[in-house]
């Protein structure tokens, strides 16, 4: 199965390590990590806040897939320009690897794909990993100091 799993992934954070994870455990046909290109990143923050540059997200997500992949998968690295890109555009995906709060979106990305006569992605929800104080980690809290990229708190 050919995985695919998109995000901004900047700062890096055990919740997207759960979502490289699964890509990897389930991507035996291959992984396509699309990475958030700069002005998406801004444009799609529910919170205004502080964004690593594309070239070191890009560098963080290949470290990161590196040192994750113990199954030896052929993994592709791609920028996403617009929200649905290569989920809707790329016949050969079969899959989305998606957390809880964007499972929501697989139907509209799977009707595009219908549209365009593509076949449906199937969902893989990775699930939301927690801090310490039991709510969700994510690169939001990380930048405003709460917590560190694996959920210990900071204040």
């Amino acid at each position: 199965m050919r995985v695919a799993v998109a995000g901004t992934f900047g700062p890096l954070h055990d919740g997207h390590r759960s979502l490289f994870e699964h890509a990897l455990r389930f991507g035996d046909g291959g992984v396509v990590v699309a990475v958030t290109g700069d002005e998406l990143a801004v444009e799609t923050r529910h919170e205004p806040r502080p964004i690593p540059s594309l070239e070191e997200r890009t560098r963080a997500v290949t470290d990161e897939l590196a040192a994750l992949d113990e199954w030896d998968r052929e993994v592709e690295l791609r920028t996403l320009e617009s929200e649905y890109g290569i989920a809707t555009d790329e016949p050969s995906i079969d899959a989305l690897v998606i957390s809880p709060e964007t499972a929501p979106e697989l139907e509209a990305i799977n009707e595009r794909r219908r549209e365009r006569g593509f076949e449906p992605l199937s969902g893989i929800v990775a699930p939301y990993v927690y801090a310490d104080d039991g709510e969700r980690i994510s690169s939001t809290r990380i930048v405003k100091g709460e917590i560190d990229e694996h959920g210990r708190v900071l204040e």
